[in-house]
């Protein structure tokens, strides 16, 4: 499979906001719009994404569609790359729901979940994929308001929505958390982004535990570098040059490459997977 998938060096660009756009990357990353094949593993089933717009969280929107579920598409203004998502979705047979809002706001986070469950009737899955990143080479070039934002926004939001969903999931519901091969080998110069990853590796163990007993499994996947907006809006051009060459595959993910793990811990066959991490790290072992 790896020939056919890019490799460094990648075209040098940049985008001038995150968490940024799809159309402009080069080369186009691959979300599984023409390979994944659903085969009914979340039938019925309704599920909440954020950050569903782009990356990670479009490639997981498109495979639980054409596993048989509706999706909630929970992102912040990427206006065209959601509809985008929703397309996919309803291109597979079930509903789309698009909630544009910013998850750092406490009472969007409530809203985010009554706003699924009354338009599609209840909440299944919650996948809590939206983050924020920026790179420093110092700690001083670090502002408290980009902490506080990064903080806010990859693991704040988590708890607050995640804390929402529990109050209406019933059992044999996951929530599954998008953490990063950062919760273990945390690069340097992204010092916040990498910090909230950690955190969320440990929320994910704890939340697990706390639920076992409602019978609702928590368990997060861990990303290598993959191709998404969120690098060329977030990197120097020369990082987004050699994005994903240090891995031992010697290249970036794509999205689509992650579907497959985000499946199979919402699905019933993921039944006795509670608190786990999944990697996805092109090779890199994180032991």
């Amino acid at each position: 499979m790896s020939e056919h998938r890019p490799t460094p060096p990648m075209p040098e660009q940049q985008q001038d906001r995150t968490p940024g756009q799809t159309a402009p990357m080069d080369p186009q990353p691959d979300h599984g719009e023409q390979s994944y094949r659903g085969s009914g593993r979340l039938a019925g089933k309704v599920a909440l994404v954020t950050g569903g717009d782009s990356g990670i969280g479009r490639a997981v929107c498109i495979a639980y569609a054409r596993e048989g579920a509706d999706v909630a598409i929970a992102y912040l203004d990427e206006h065209e790359d959601a509809k985008e998502t929703a397309r996919w979705v309803e291109d597979a047979g079930r509903r789309a729901l698009l909630l544009p809002g910013d998850i750092r706001d406490r009472a969007w986070c409530r809203e985010l979940v009554s706003k699924a469950v009354a338009e599609l009737g209840k909440l299944d899955v919650l996948v809590n994929n939206a983050a924020y990143q920026m790179t420093h080479e110092t700690i001083a070039s670090i502002s408290d308001e980009e902490w506080d934002r990064t903080f806010d926004t990859n693991i704040g939001a988590m708890f607050r929505i995640s804390r929402e969903a529990v109050a209406v999931m019933q059992p044999g519901s996951a929530i599954v958390n998008t953490a990063s091969i950062n919760a273990d080998k945390p690069k340097p110069t992204l010092l916040a982004y990498a910090t909230t990853k950690g955190a969320i590796q440990n929320f994910t163990g704890g939340l697990a535990q706390l639920l076992a007993e409602k019978g609702v499994r928590v368990n997060c996947v861990a990303p290598g570098p993959i191709w998404t907006p969120l690098i060329p809006s977030t990197m120097p051009a020369g990082d987004v040059r050699d994005f994903g060459k240090a891995t031992p595959m010697g290249r970036a993910g794509q999205p689509a490459e992650l579907a497959g793990a985000y499946v199979l811990l919402a699905s019933g066959e993921g039944s006795y997977i509670s608190g786990a991490t999944i990697a996805v790290t092109g090779g890199t072992p994180l032991i």
